[in-house]
């Protein structure tokens, strides 16, 4: 069973999987899931911000990745004030980022180079060593995911230092340079529970029936998805329990 866009990413990057995988990774039960933990990043980057005595508000954000999470997390920080630039690899997902009323960078360091927030939402590595020195002095940065994934941290030039500069929150710095990174770049939304209400019931059901799939002993090599009328009957049951 997979149930991550980043897990997912990797079982497709092999071809054909040597056992069974279903994925719910890109399942439409998932995207109330993958919306609310955008807001859920936005929440908890604000509150380690204000920690600070610092606010989102005045400082231009850059979203890298406007796939699920990095959309949701660019509506609400656009819906609180918050001037949103969008950078993504993928031509389609700007053309949709400016559909919905979005700046897209055309230049990746003078975005980087403009922004007081960066939140990282690729699933992939949004930022690599030498991306760091062109940050805007004091800027915040944040992910959806592990630093692993996101971070190329081991790239970053030694010359920085890393102090303590707040609650899980770790000042880089070097001469005539500095930058925040939040819960040391790990999923922000972490340090704050993540929670998504009962909809994570959604997403739960259809690894049970993922699972019921696998347990049959019938399914190839490589990767399968839950059927469209289990997925309905999931949908069905849970509106019946929850929208009352």
């Amino acid at each position: 069973m997979e149930d991550t866009e980043n897990g997912h990413r990797r079982y497709a990057q092999l071809g054909k999987p040597p056992c069974p995988v279903v994925s719910v990774a890109r399942s439409p039960l998932k995207d109330p899931e993958d919306f609310l933990v955008g807001q859920s990043v936005v929440f908890s980057t604000e509150a380690l911000m204000r920690g600070r005595g610092d606010i989102p508000h005045g400082r231009p954000a850059l979203v890298i990745g406007f796939g699920k999470l990095g959309s949701s997390i660019a509506r609400l920080l656009h819906a609180k004030g918050v001037q949103v630039t969008v950078h993504d690899i993928d031509p389609v997902r700007r053309t949709q980022a400016l559909s919905q009323g979005f700046a897209v960078a055309r230049d990746r360091e003078a975005a980087l180079a403009g922004a007081g927030l960066v939140l990282c939402a690729t699933g992939a590595l949004s930022l690599r060593g030498e991306d760091f020195p062109h940050l805007r002095n004091g800027a915040y940065v944040a992910t959806v995911t592990s630093s692993e994934d996101e971070l190329e941290l081991d790239g970053l030039p030694e010359v920085y230092s890393r102090a303590v500069a707040g609650e899980h929150i770790t000042r880089y710095q070097t001469t005539g340079h500095y930058f925040y990174l939040l819960n040391e770049g790990n999923a922000v939304n972490f340090l704050h529970g993540a929670s998504v209400g009962p909809f994570i019931y959604l997403v739960q059901a259809e690894i049970l029936a993922g699972i019921q799939m696998l347990s049959r002993g019938d399914l190839t090599p490589g990767m399968h998805e839950v059927s469209a009328t289990d997925r309905a009957a999931i949908a069905a049951t849970w509106l019946n329990s929850f929208n009352r």
